[in-house]
């Protein structure tokens, strides 16, 4: 974050100075939420929620050396108080990049929405882009309208490129991110049925996933999934300029000749006009090649060579927890944790790659599956869909955890139901001799991390690093 006094931040969110707050005192680190992480000279964001309070903590976090608090209440030491946090740390954000903006003329902001993959597209385009410039980036899915002016708040002077992921849970949510943070770049993945309990139709979800590319400007660029007709079909709502990925032949950058190894990790050409380059993953899953040329096509809007865009995607090694993990056990049992979320499209390109592990390395599949939420009243049909998929892929044992899911195992009489995770865990190690591939996945809420944790131990052996944001 830029320095500023919490004079000029009482000014910028309308609020007063209380406990003994100094004017003059400068924050210089950024904003956060967790007062056992301390950020030094930083602003503590004391938000009132549900179960737990930031008030409370306030004294902590400015004892562990934070400059000052954002609150509601004064809180016994140096606080600016508001009558919404949230809104004021959205107002604070938005002019500190204003800020950064008229001092750094060079600083993008890229934009990254879809209903699956955009946090696996955002690693990609931190990666792709901290290799050419100081880039910050949104940490895991810390996407919403909290989230994503925490992250803008740690932009400074020479950052170059601003990465944020958006999501969106209704009508207007993602016109709200981008005032917040007006794009230069907004990246639309796809159109798919993740939350389409809340949003009704996919139909709603484009008008909404569309607003990113509303926001942009005369000077923005807009870059669509030229495979996917809901995302093409919003070309029309943009001001900005124009550039499309794909495999079909009209996308400005293509994907081609895309293959994968016995572990699932895909090679592929990038192709744009006379340029090309072969690229090789260290990532597992074919739908990892298309969040590639996703991020390589922003890569290419901002002016990076493809050549060079080839070479960082190679280069990166791991992406956010829980997306796509693979982990070794010292008997050879190799587990998949892909748990941190889960919808029917995601579901079926990590049920595929399980397949294609299989098929390539002759060893047994497990796919150990859990419930996706937000899917209205589809959600025992698209239940009952991921189960025929299990059958129709040949993946050898199915294991469903919770109600929830009950509708995955009715299409296979050989599954085994578990209604809790503990006894998924044991299931699982009552099935597996240490020959097998495992698949571990499910939206957030169903806590599955733990049957991977379980089936590993306290030391798991990780194919690779996680990622920094």
């Amino acid at each position: 974050m830029i320095e500023m006094t919490l004079g000029e931040i009482a000014e910028v969110v309308g609020g007063a100075l209380a406990d003994s707050a100094d004017a003059g005192v400068a924050v210089t680190g950024p904003a956060f939420l967790d007062s056992r992480s301390p950020e030094p000279g930083g602003l503590f964001l004391a938000i009132a929620g549900e179960h737990v309070d930031g008030h409370d903590y306030a004294v902590g976090a400015v004892g562990g050396g934070a400059a000052a608090v954002l609150g509601s209440r004064a809180t016994e030491v140096p606080t600016v108080v508001v009558d919404d946090v949230e809104a004021a740390v959205q107002a604070l954000a938005r002019e500190v990049l204003r800020r950064l903006r008229r001092v750094n003329p060079d600083l993008r902001v890229v934009a990254v929405t879809g209903s699956q993959g955009k946090t696996t597209a955002k690693d990609m385009l931190a990666a792709v882009l901290g290799d050419a410039g100081e880039t910050v980036a949104t940490y895991g899915s810390f996407n919403n309208e909290l989230g994503l002016p925490i992250t803008v708040l740690r932009t400074g002077p020479t950052t170059r490129f601003l990465v944020l992921e958006m999501g969106a849970r209704g009508i207007g949510h993602l016109a709200l991110l981008c005032a917040i943070a007006p794009p230069d770049v907004s990246l639309v993945l796809n159109v798919g049925r993740a939350h389409i309990g809340e949003f009704g139709s996919q139909e709603a979800i484009a008008t909404a996933k569309g607003e990113l590319v509303e926001a942009l400007g005369p000077e923005g660029t807009a870059v669509l999934n030229h495979d996917d007709p809901l995302v093409i079909g919003m070309a029309p709502r943009t001001r900005g300029r124009l550039n499309t990925f794909g495999r079909t032949s009209g996308a400005a950058v293509q994907l081609e000749k895309v293959e994968l190894d016995d572990l699932g990790r895909p090679s592929f050409d990038l192709h744009r006009g006379a340029e090309r380059v072969h690229v090789r993953l260290n990532l597992l899953g074919e739908h990892q090649a298309t969040n590639a040329v996703a991020a390589a096509t922003v890569g290419l809007t901002l002016g990076l060579s493809l050549s060079a865009i080839g070479a960082s995607l190679e280069s990166i090694t791991a992406l956010s927890k829980w997306r796509m993990e693979l982990h070794e056990r010292a008997d050879g049992l190799v587990v998949i944790n892909d748990a941190y979320n889960a919808n029917p499209d995601s579901m079926r390109a990590a049920l595929e790659t399980l397949a294609a592990i299989g098929r390539s390395s002759g060893r047994p599949t497990v796919a150990v599956l859990g419930e996706m939420r937000e899917l209205g009243a589809t959600s025992a049909q698209e239940h009952a869909a991921i189960g025929r998929l299990v059958g129709d892929l040949g993946i050898d044992r199915l294991v469903v955890v919770g109600e929830g899911a009950r509708a995955i195992s009715d299409t296979d009489e050989s599954a085994l139901f578990s209604a809790s995770v503990s006894d998924a865990v044991e299931a699982v190690r009552n099935n597996v001799d240490g020959t097998e591939i495992v698949l571990v996945k499910a939206s957030r809420a169903a806590g599955l991390e733990r049957v991977a944790d379980a089936l590993l131990g306290a030391a798991p052996d990780v194919v690779g690093k996680e990622a920094s944001p």
